[in-house]
């Protein structure tokens, strides 16, 4: 009996050991976006709603920015324990030097196109000469278009950039602009062919221009020993597992928490993002960012191609 006792003793002790362990309340974590809540947060909406962030002992909230340039400069100030942001912008900040850094990738491919109308005169790049490109932010006019452009003879110079924030789709179909830079062929070019007009994408990866992360997770750099962003990402992957096994199911818990986006262009971003996300949110592909690091240098985008530390970790 003594013998059994002790067996069974040892059992109980290996499976406290072995036991993961949460807050037994959970943490209030903040997660500032770069947008308002659409389609390429499906992750963090499905492991919210599914409660994988609670398991982990998170209790996170999703923030809406007032201003999409703001998020990464509230992150870098210790306002937001994590924020959505940008490959390409993640470059240029920490070579401005700000303190931010990537711990996790949301979506793991290119999203945005130069777009143009399938009507209109633009066949080519080349015919962009001397013609007017919207932009939303200014990021994707100095690392993305540069390099595109030059590769049908054209420089920056040759075209005239114009600021029209993330009216993109408006700009084009009003014929303000010739072609648009930022449009993500997951949202805008659906919302152009609801209107009955679909632009034509042409891709960056297409035209000379590095695979990138378009969208990831920063934190900033004084912070990484805290082992909440870990939780948050083994929670986050979670619901990307979820997500892909049950999309069905995971759009209509994504409805249910945001009834404001349901209807037919949200869907068809839904389907058009499902691929897109990142399966392995914490895992750092390093020669991938080094390449993306070497090619802005290249394009003089950024002065000096950093430690990849310096800029992209995988929090332990």
């Amino acid at each position: 009996m003594r013998k059994i006792l002790s067996y069974l003793s040892g059992i109980v002790v290996s499976a406290l050991i072995y036991m993961p362990v949460h807050a037994t309340a959970a943490d209030k974590f903040t997660v500032i976006l770069e947008w308002f809540v659409n389609p390429d947060h499906a992750p963090l909406v499905v492991a919210r709603e599914k409660g994988f962030f609670a398991e982990v002992g998170l209790a996170v909230d999703l923030v809406a920015p007032a201003d999409p340039n703001d998020p990464p400069k509230l992150v870098a100030a210790g306002e937001f324990d994590i924020g959505v942001s940008y490959q390409p912008q993640l470059h240029m900040q920490v070579d401005e030097g700000l303190p931010v850094v990537r711990i996790g990738t949301l979506v793991a491919t290119p999203l945005v196109a130069l777009m143009v109308s399938p009507g209109g005169p633009v066949k080519t790049l080349a015919d962009l000469k001397g013609k007017r490109i919207g932009y939303s932010v200014g990021f994707y006019r100095d690392t993305l278009l540069p390099a595109m452009l030059a590769r049908h003879g054209l420089k920056l110079a040759d075209v005239e950039t114009v600021a029209i924030n993330f009216a993109l789709s408006q700009a084009l179909l009003s014929g303000q602009v010739a072609a648009t830079i930022g449009a993500f062929r997951n949202f805008e070019i659906n919302q152009m062919e609801l209107a009955g007009e679909p632009g034509r994408a042409i891709f960056p990866e297409d035209e000379g221009v590095p695979p990138y992360d378009e969208l990831i997770f920063i934190a900033n750099k004084a912070k990484l020993g805290d082992k909440r962003l870990r939780a948050f990402l083994d929670g986050l992957e979670r619901g990307v597992q979820y997500l892909i096994n049950h999309p069905a199911d995971s759009w209509k818990l994504f409805v249910k928490a945001h009834p404001d986006l349901d209807d037919e262009l949200n869907r068809r971003a839904w389907r058009d993002t499902l691929p897109r996300f990142a399966l392995r949110p914490a895992a750092l592909d390093s020669v991938r960012y080094e390449r993306f690091a070497a090619y802005l240098k290249k394009e003089g985008v950024i002065r000096k191609v950093p430690a990849l530390a310096d800029y992209a970790v995988e929090v332990r």
